[in-house]
């Protein structure tokens, strides 16, 4: 029986592809012990079936986020990003200045679905995130808010479908093979 997943379903049958997954939290309060959004996005990555490839924390600092994404888009190691945290409107919160003028392309549509599906959790309060996704080098960078409700709803409910090869109608597994085309 295939798996109901909004706007397409999983293919059971089919053997999952496990993608290699970093995680990087932008904070200057959190430790690992109190790294909490982080703990809940390796949970959910490995229990996916995908491999948690590298995971770190940063401060928010425009050049300390822009290092780690570059450096990991760089690695060849690395399929997606994930990032939690420093999305939000306060003068500390540069996750949006720092990832994404490193996008060769932005994908529009997945702010637009977080807060899809953001909305339905916290209400008018989505409109204080400013979630972005693109592609760095061949890798996916996806990055959301750094409250652990947000980052369930960003990973159960957007990313992991798109980042199960078994996902149909499509999915951004069968694409990674092609991002750097010319």
């Amino acid at each position: 029986m295939n798996a109901l997943t909004p706007g397409g379903r999983i293919d059971e049958k089919l053997a999952l592809k496990p993608v290699r997954i970093a995680v990087l939290t932008i904070s200057d309060t959190r430790d690992e012990e109190s790294d909490t959004s982080g703990h809940v996005l390796a949970e959910r990555i490995t229990g996916a079936g995908h491999e948690l490839a590298d995971r770190a924390i940063v401060r928010d600092s425009i050049p300390a986020i822009r290092e780690k994404i570059e450096a990991w888009a760089a690695s060849g190691f690395i399929d997606a990003i994930v990032t939690t945290g420093g999305t939000g409107i306060t003068g500390r919160d540069v996750t949006p200045e720092a990832v994404e003028p490193l996008f060769d392309k932005k994908l529009d549509g997945f702010s637009v679905v977080f807060h899809m599906v953001s909305y339905q959790s916290v209400g008018l309060s989505t409109l204080q995130s400013r979630a972005t996704a693109g592609i760095v080098k061949g890798v996916f960078v996806f990055c959301l808010p750094g409250s652990n409700g947000a980052v369930k709803d960003g990973w159960d409910k957007v990313i992991s479908a798109q980042l199960d090869s078994r996902h149909g109608p499509c999915n951004m597994v069968e694409l990674m093979p092609r991002l750097l085309e010319q």
